[in-house]
């Protein structure tokens, strides 16, 4: 099962931008894709971005054109470059396979007005 730990999380200005990051283990990381998942305050987790074992990528709508997914399979660490936050991005953001069972700790992300 996956192993992941999330970082990168932190309180910013709207406008701002952050960079997380995930370590992952347990896994055939170079086999997998992954993405990204946010928890806001109050609503269930839900899909942010993807990213397959070919790069391709795949945002929600309220990433697109803001957030950029990658990944370094050298390092088993996928990130996400998150840039002109709004205070709706506010959450806890976790790293996961596409099928997840188990999650991390998750890394804060708090966007003030």
């Amino acid at each position: 099962q996956v192993h992941v730990v999330e970082s990168g999380g932190d309180l910013v200005q709207a406008g701002g931008s952050l960079r997380l990051s995930c370590a992952a283990s347990g896994i055939i990381f170079s086999f997998k894709s992954m993405a990204w998942y946010r928890q806001a305050p109050g609503k269930q987790r839900e899909m942010v971005a993807t990213i397959t074992t070919r790069h391709i990528t795949n945002y929600a709508d309220s990433a697109k054109g803001r957030f950029t997914i990658s990944r370094d399979n050298a390092k088993n660490t996928v990130y996400l470059q998150m840039n002109t936050l709004k205070p709706e991005d506010t959450g806890v953001y976790y790293c996961n396979t596409l099928s997840p069972d188990t999650w991390g700790q998750g890394t804060q992300v708090t966007v003030s007005s």
